[in-house]
């Protein structure tokens, strides 16, 4: 999401008083890095919580330790327990939880590559979650990733909070 898009995500989230909160593994806190980049972020943003390692997901936002023996941390339901436990320290209008393998060293197989990522978004009493795999460098998969968060925020706005 170029500058200019950002720029108008922030101004329609604001302008509808809504607010955002992160959680962020495999970004390391990209997400909210460039989401703060947007002009108006400081009414908009709530917190962003990095929680790199399966420890800090189980202290911070109370992900169960079964959870993440019988799935593994890179886990679309590790990411939805993260989602709700952020929903329940930051309460944010929207929350964003996202995990996955931005390289080699995870719980990486054939039915998940290095690349895969898992998106859960919570609003409004919805939940939505989401897998896609990207392709690159650990670098370029975290921008990938980020972007793509951008870009379903701007579609839950759009498609619910723009009727």
């Amino acid at each position: 999401m170029n500058q200019t898009e950002l720029n108008e995500l922030m101004i329609n989230l604001r302008d509808k008083g809504l607010t955002v909160a992160f959680a962020e593994s495999c970004t390391a806190g990209m997400l909210a890095s460039e989401f703060v980049k947007a002009k108006g972020s400081s009414d908009v943003l709530k917190g962003s919580m990095v929680v790199y390692q399966p420890e800090a997901k189980k202290k911070l936002l109370n992900v169960k330790q079964d959870t993440l023996d019988l799935y593994t941390a890179e886990s679309q339901q590790v990411t939805n327990e993260m989602v709700m436990g952020l929903k329940k320290q930051l309460d944010a209008d929207i929350s964003i939880a996202t995990t996955g393998l931005a390289g080699p060293g995870g719980s990486e197989s054939a039915e998940k590559p290095v690349g895969t990522m898992f998106v859960s978004m919570l609003y409004d009493g919805k939940a939505e979650e989401f897998r896609e795999v990207f392709k690159g460098n650990t670098t370029s998969i975290r921008k990938q990733l980020t972007d793509y968060i951008f870009e379903k925020l701007k579609g839950v706005v759009e498609d619910h909070y723009d009727r």
